[in-house]
Formats: C-alpha cells, sequence, structure tokens
C-alpha cells in the first residue's frame, strides 16, 4: 500500500467540494472522507484548522515498522490536503462499556467550532469522541425547528449539544440526562458557552433507566425529547447492563410515558444490526426518518438509524 494517490486524490475532490458547502451551511466541523478508498479506511472530520483521523480495524496485517510508515504518509496526507494544523489519530474498535468515556491518555487541546449558529467545545486527542457527533446534526436542527415554547429533555444526553439546539430554538425549559461527571461538566460549558439560563436548563446527572422511572413517579412531562443511547453499556456506574437492542421496548415505554399528548420523541443509535421491535409501531405512531437525519458529507448512510415517535391517535 505505498501508492497514496488514490487516497490523496479522492480527499482533495471532497475537500474542494465540502469545503464550500460547509461555509454556505456555516459549519466549522464536517467529514471529508468516509472510507472512499477501500485501501485506505478512514473517516477524516476536518474540526475549523483541525482534523480528526479515526482509522477502522479492518484486520489487515502488516509488520510494526510498515504500518508506522504507512500511517505516518497517511496522516501527512490529511495534513498537506486539508490544510490542518494538527491531525489527530483514532483506532476504531468495538467498544463495550463505558469505553467512549475513557481517557486516551493525550491532553489534547480544548477548543470551539460552530456549527449553523451554536457553539462547541471540542477536544480531538483526549478522548475516543471529540464532543460533537456529527451525524446528527440534521436531527439537531429538527430540534431546533420544533423547540419553540417546548418543554425539552435530552437522554443519555453526552454534552448537551441537543440541548444547545433546543434552547436555541426556543424551548422555555429543559433536563439533560447522563450518567458521566465529565460529560455533564462539558455540557456545562457547553451551555454557557451558548448562553443558556442554567436555571431553565438543569443538569441532572443519573442513570437513565432510573431517571426514567422517578420522572414517571414525579409525573414529569415534556414536549419534545431525544433518546439516543449507547448500542451496549456495562459501565459500574449504572445500575443495570444496557443493551439496546434487548432494552428498546423498555427504554421507549420509559420515554413515551413522560411525552405530552401531541410531543415527539427521537429515538436513535448506531448498531448496525439493530432493528426496532415491530409491536412499538402497532402502540404508537413510528415514522422513520433515517434517510433524512444522515447528513450529507456522509458516506455511510447506514452510520445511525432515527425515528420519530408519538402518541398513537
Amino acid at each position: 500500500m505505498s501508492d497514496f494517490s488514490a487516497f490523496a486524490n479522492r480527499l482533495a475532490k471532497n475537500h474542494k467540494h465540502l469545503s464550500k458547502w460547509a461555509r454556505r451551511q456555516g459549519l466549522d466541523a464536517w467529514r471529508v472522507y468516509d472510507r472512499d478508498v477501500p485501501q485506505f479506511p478512514f473517516a477524516v472530520d476536518v474540526y475549523g484548522d483541525q482534523a480528526h483521523v479515526a482509522e477502522y480495524d479492518t484486520g489487515w496485517q502488516m509488520e510494526d515498522a510498515e504500518y508506522d510508515a504507512w500511517i505516518a504518509e497517511c496522516l501527512a496526507t490529511v495534513a498537506r490536503v486539508t490544510g490542518a494544523s494538527h491531525v489527530a489519530l483514532k483506532t476504531r474498535r468495538r467498544q463495550k462499556g463505558d469505553k467512549q468515556y475513557e481517557k486516551t491518555g493525550a491532553a489534547g487541546e480544548d477548543f470551539v467550532v460552530g456549527e449553523a449558529g451554536q457553539q462547541f467545545w471540542v477536544n480531538l486527542d483526549a478522548y475516543l469522541d471529540t464532543g460533537l457527533f456529527l451525524d446528527h446534526r440534521n436531527t439537531r436542527r429538527r430540534v431546533r425547528d420544533e423547540a419553540a415554547g417546548k418543554r425539552f429533555l435530552n437522554l443519555f444526553a453526552y454534552t448537551g449539544s441537543f440541548t444547545v439546539y433546543a434552547a436555541a430554538g426556543g424551548a422555555v425549559s429543559s433536563e439533560t440526562v447522563d450518567l458521566s461527571n465529565t460529560y455533564q461538566a462539558w455540557a456545562r460549558r457547553n451551555f454557557e458557552l451558548n448562553g443558556l439560563d442554567l436555571a431553565k436548563h438543569q443538569l441532572v446527572r443519573a442513570d437513565v433507566f432510573q431517571y426514567l422511572d422517578e420522572a414517571r413517579a414525579a409525573h414529569k412531562r415534556f414536549d419534545l425529547i431525544v433518546m439516543d443511547p449507547p448500542s451496549f453499556s456495562n459501565s459500574k456506574k449504572m445500575l443495570e447492563i444496557l443493551d439496546v437492542q434487548r432494552d428498546q421496548r423498555r427504554l421507549v415505554d420509559g420515554a413515551m410515558a413522560l411525552l405530552a399528548p401531541g410531543g415527539v420523541l427521537y429515538f436513535s443509535n448506531n448498531l448496525r444490526s439493530f432493528t426496532l421491535d415491530p409491536t412499538l409501531a402497532e402502540d404508537y405512531a413510528v415514522e422513520d426518518i433515517s434517510a433524512q437525519s444522515v447528513p450529507e458529507d456522509f458516506r455511510n448512510k447506514k452510520i445511525h438509524q432515527c425515528w420519530r415517535i408519538r402518541h398513537a391517535g
């Protein structure tokens, strides 16, 4: 794999087209390359003047010295084509538990990127993920468009980006639920960055299963809910192991019990093998919006699935 021209050429072609598109959209962060050339199994994202490269595990075997030279040239190609001042590399393998919350060992730099009028803190080095899931950009915009006057609930909230969009759209209040202290603190910084009133937009550190039970007992009601659970988690902080395929009915029922009449639940996950329980469509009005929810800069249109769920009738 010593010929890097196919990778460089595709990267350059994509960058020329998508950089213009991103400027029109008001995006500092966007995907420029999505495993377009099979011999170069990367997802490359631009974040301002930096780049994030996720190498997907193919099972290929290379001697260490050969691999080191190959990856160094790949990263140099990304820097040269995109003009990035820094290129962060991650190796993507199947993650279990709370691996996405673990530090990589690198400190990295916290910096701000803009997205369609909102701003977010990101760090390309310190964690497996950067702080902003770019593939959910379209759904964030949906939430902003629908949030005016609504009570908003963000479950498995990560760094709170959906809440930032809901507040920008005029949500009157929100609760942002995540179990990680790290990401609750990150969400707070995002809220402050975007001028959210923390008296109206509350951060709740909780296990989502426990939260759903307690919120139902407290007769809480929300008009707009987003739930984007991990595929699997056996975090020691959680009371139970989460398996989104197995637990989807409990999660959706729990969220729908909090949803006011006329309200909307957006339910999403990125488990490739996930299939929605058909009985959900018997009890609720379920619309698969996956095709519209994946942004156009993502060549992989199966990066996540997303449903818009309402009470029947």
